[in-house]
């Protein structure tokens, strides 16, 4: 007869919840948890691979901020974050908090300083997944369910999708399982998981990352990037201090050489870094809706502070010329790729800080302002759609949405990244250059792109770089507007 009796279980003795008024040192103690119980199921892991079965169960548990205020706070109404809006307890679980420990004391500081009361940290009673604490451990591997004389799971606690997921940013969670209310936009479990999916689609460590970040669909951009980051190394008074490529080969002067990735990514990723995190990040999303969701679907959890789709796309009007650019205001979504997460009835709105910045670098790398700008950029609706090839089918009913909804250009990528944007809080915009114009006669094709498109491209990038560099200079309370707010809203960006 097969034994049921319970294992005994053993969890590291972490010290009692304790409460601070210094942001830092909340985050000392948050660091101090998650390394201590990262480091015993660690040691515990490679133990059991080692020895055997442990003959007990194996767990630890995610450091955790609580926030408890007890009166209606009058706060200042032009903040969009740092606040809650109603007396009650506030708590969210925490992960790797020595990637995020800027943000961390950020918005840890503005909670004790709007609301007056201390933040608690402790353990909570979140488990953490064994692959999520090795991760990123060159030293531990973890074997393939069947290599080892047991069962991991049996053991260790393993990743749980079913309580990985967008439940808080998509506003159908407005408690915890414990009646608190969610603190952060994402919960420790939900950041491991995209930070293990990063590294794989992208081929770089997710500490590699920058706050402002491009995308793009293609490659020529990414050559584009290179020069730029080459000579901003150059540069002493640049403020930038390295290029990371994929495989995560850095650089940190221009003359330097990168090492050839050992793999092919699926979203070549690299990275233009400062010693802040404020620089620029490009990510190679490559062509198509899903590309774009999955990318935005992890890069959110590491809170950037904007992110643009610079990319190519099909003209709709016959007064545009190859190599033109299309600023979009709007967004016609016919990607369904967030239907079930973000209803298409949903208006995703243009933001005026991107919208300004954008115009803004439009004119100083192209030295047109004005009327004169017109010449080379309209400003409209950008279409996404999921059919690479909808050329190919009956034309006249996309052709009349297209003028219905005024759209002035059409890709595979823009709707999908400014609506995950908006639904994760992600100040977002889209400046494209057109490339072809299938409603006229001029298809991709090869030989057809003229000097002016060829300049057009090169300028592009440079556009993108420096609205990045226009954002930077602004307060991040007028990044992150209001706009991007419900109304039950964590207090945590």
């Amino acid at each position: 007869m097969q034994d049921t009796t319970p294992l005994p279980l053993l969890t590291p003795e972490a010290p009692p919840a304790e409460a601070f008024t210094d942001a830092a040192r909340a985050v000392d103690r948050l660091e101090a948890l998650y390394a201590q119980a990262t480091e015993f199921l660690t040691r515990a892991f490679s133990e059991s691979v080692t020895k055997g079965h442990p003959g007990a169960r194996i767990r630890a548990f995610y450091p955790e901020i609580r926030l408890t205020v007890r009166t209606f706070d009058k706060t200042d109404s032009r903040l969009s974050f740092g606040h809650v809006s109603a007396p009650g307890t506030y708590a969210t679980t925490v992960t790797r908090p020595d990637l995020f420990r800027n943000y961390l004391i950020q918005q840890l500081s503005l909670l004790i300083q709007n609301h007056g009361e201390p933040v608690v940290i402790g353990a909570s009673e979140t488990p953490i997944p064994v692959h999520f604490a090795v991760a990123g451990r060159p030293d531990v591997t973890i074997p393939h369910e069947g290599v080892l004389d047991f069962s991991i799971r049996d053991i260790f606690d393993v990743p749980d999708l079913s309580t990985t997921n967008d439940d808080i940013v998509n506003g159908t969670r407005i408690r915890n399982p414990d009646g608190s209310r969610p603190l952060a936009p994402f919960t420790a479990q939900r950041v491991d998981y995209s930070l293990a999916r990063l590294s794989h689609y992208t081929a770089t460590d997710p500490d590699h990352f920058q706050n402002y970040v491009l995308f793009t669909n293609y490659q020529f951009y990414v050559e584009e990037f290179e020069t730029i980051a080459r000579a901003m190394l150059a540069d002493p008074d640049s403020g930038y201090t390295a290029f990371v490529a994929p495989g995560n080969s850095v650089i940190t002067a221009a003359d330097q050489v990168l090492a050839p990735s050992s793999k092919t990514p699926q979203m070549p990723t690299y990275h233009l870094k400062r010693a802040d995190g404020n620089g620029i990040t490009l990510v190679n999303i490559g062509v198509g809706p899903s590309n774009a969701k999955t990318a935005t679907d992890h890069i959110a959890v590491l809170r950037p502070h904007a992110w643009l789709m610079v990319g190519h796309c099909a003209g709709l009007r016959n007064s545009q010329s190859l190599g033109d650019f299309c600023l979009a205001h709007a967004y016609l979504r016919e990607d369904h790729v967030l239907d079930d997460d973000l209803p298409i009835w949903v208006p995703i709105p243009a933001l005026a800080e991107i919208q300004i910045a954008l115009e803004d670098a439009v004119e100083a790398v192209t030295q047109l302002e004005g009327y004169e700008l017109k010449r080379i950029m309209r400003t409209g609706t950008v279409a996404t759609i999921d059919n690479r090839n909808w050329e190919l089918r009956d034309q006249s009913g996309p052709v009349r949405r297209l003028s219905q909804s005024r759209a002035i250009a059409l890709d595979m990528e823009s709707a999908t990244i400014a609506a995950n944007g908006f639904r994760f809080r992600v100040p977002y915009g889209t400046l494209l250059c057109v490339s072809d114009k299938p409603l006229h006669g001029e298809l991709k094709l090869p030989g057809m792109a003229s000097e002016f498109y060829r300049t057009q491209v090169s300028r592009h990038l440079q556009i993108g770089v420096r609205a990045m560099e226009l954002l930077r200079q602004q307060p991040l309370e007028r990044i992150h507007s209001r706009k991007l707010r419900s109304f039950e809203e964590t207090a945590f960006l």
